[in-house]
């Protein structure tokens, strides 16, 4: 029996297990239970412009693949920014939006986008490939854009004459510290004194940074973490309040066992916090706020002590989101994401794939200096 294709509304019409057991180890982002929190909560549907379109491919009743699909009204809360082709697109005569967009909303972290078992996967992506192009041009869509991809799905989607976009992000590994003093040895001398320095201040003014992880983390925090993350989106001139605060009770309600929840204390009171999410010996950063402005803060709660984290729990990789040079000055290095874009008009598709060439070339440029300048020591040790 050839496998059949169905589109869902909503995560919720696939068995939790059936979906999860794509996702395996991959990306906790992936899984059932955060997109739909995601949905439930209210930030994805068509009132926001993310219109739930989610591929499934079945054998009988067996889910064998799927992607995570909306319909996009607008290129908002993605992270690989296109909007300069929306303009573009406009200027020609082309309506750009509504767009499709296969990826995680709001998480600009990387993972597989085509969800199969092993032996599926070729099956699956040659399937769903098929059925996103063709959505293009039943259905009036400008574009597909897959986003922070894997490796080979890039490779496979570029075999089919999709086009690849290279971006970066500032990502730590650990190179075997045993120690947070381990990790302050392995940089260049003047990046290690400024980390201490940074320390030592915030210790002056009577700070204290707990984590707290899995079954630690306090079941009554939800309205505290909404209250953070509105402290950095309400206060910030490109912030957007994407994410509801029921979409954090459903997260910490159901994901409670990915959660790593670090706040900073002082005078008996939370003062600031970052959400971050945790899987497979990686840890993601997701949303921070701060109640109150102190130097060296941010650095501490966002970066430190999630780096003093990862040594304490053996996690291997800390990725702490999208953007942020700074970080590149503590030890985070330039790693390279790609997105992959599928363009339905070809004269529109002969511009972007023209512009990707040379933003590829000066991506590379941009990351080679960050590696040639990077804030650990030459020798690595």
């Amino acid at each position: 029996m050839s496998p059949t294709v169905r589109v869902l509304e909503t995560v919720r019409d696939v068995p939790r297990e059936a979906w999860d057991a794509l996702v395996g180890d991959e990306s906790p982002f992936l899984e059932w239970d955060w997109l739909a929190a995601l949905e439930e909560g209210g930030t994805v549907g068509r009132e926001t412009g993310w219109l739930t379109q989610h591929l499934t491919l079945w054998d009988a009743e067996r889910l064998v693949g799927a992607c995570p699909l909306y319909v996009k009204a607008h290129s908002m809360g993605e992270f690989v920014f296109d909007q300069a082709w929306a303009a573009a697109a406009h200027r020609a005569g082309i309506a750009y939006y509504p767009k499709l967009l296969v990826g995680v909303p709001f998480t600009p972290v990387t993972g597989v986008r085509f969800l199969a078992r092993p032996d599926d996967t070729a099956l699956v992506r040659v399937t769903l490939g098929t059925v996103l192009e063709r959505s293009c041009a039943d259905h009036d869509f400008s574009s597909v854009h897959v986003n922070f991809c894997r490796p080979d799905e890039a490779e496979a989607l570029a075999a089919r004459g999709w086009l690849r976009r290279v971006g970066f992000q500032y990502q730590w590994r650990n190179a075997g510290f045993g120690t947070f003093e381990d990790y302050l040895e392995s940089l260049r001398s003047k990046r290690r004194n400024q980390v201490r320095r940074e320390r030592r201040e915030l210790e002056t003014q009577g700070v204290e940074i707990r984590t707290y992880v899995g079954g630690d983390v306090p079941a009554d925090v939800a309205r505290l973490v909404y209250q953070l993350y509105r402290s950095t989106v309400d206060n910030n001139p490109y912030g957007q309040r994407y994410l509801t605060r029921r979409f954090f009770e459903l997260a910490l309600e159901r994901c409670r066992q990915r959660v790593c929840l670090i706040l900073a204390w002082q005078g008996g009171e939370v003062i600031a916090g970052t959400f971050n999410v945790q899987k497979g010996g990686v840890l993601y950063g997701r949303y921070w706020g701060a109640l109150r402005t102190l130097r060296h803060l941010h650095f501490n709660v966002c970066y430190y002590a999630a780096v003093e984290h990862c040594i304490a729990a053996g996690l291997t990789r800390f990725e702490p989101g999208a953007g942020g040079e700074f970080k590149q000055l503590r030890g985070f290095d330039a790693t390279p994401t790609v997105s992959m874009h599928w363009i339905r008009d070809r004269r529109f598709r002969a511009a972007v794939s023209d512009y990707l060439e040379r933003e590829r070339a000066a991506v590379a440029h941009e990351v080679a200096y960050y590696q040639e300048n990077t804030a650990r020591k030459r020798d690595g040790t």
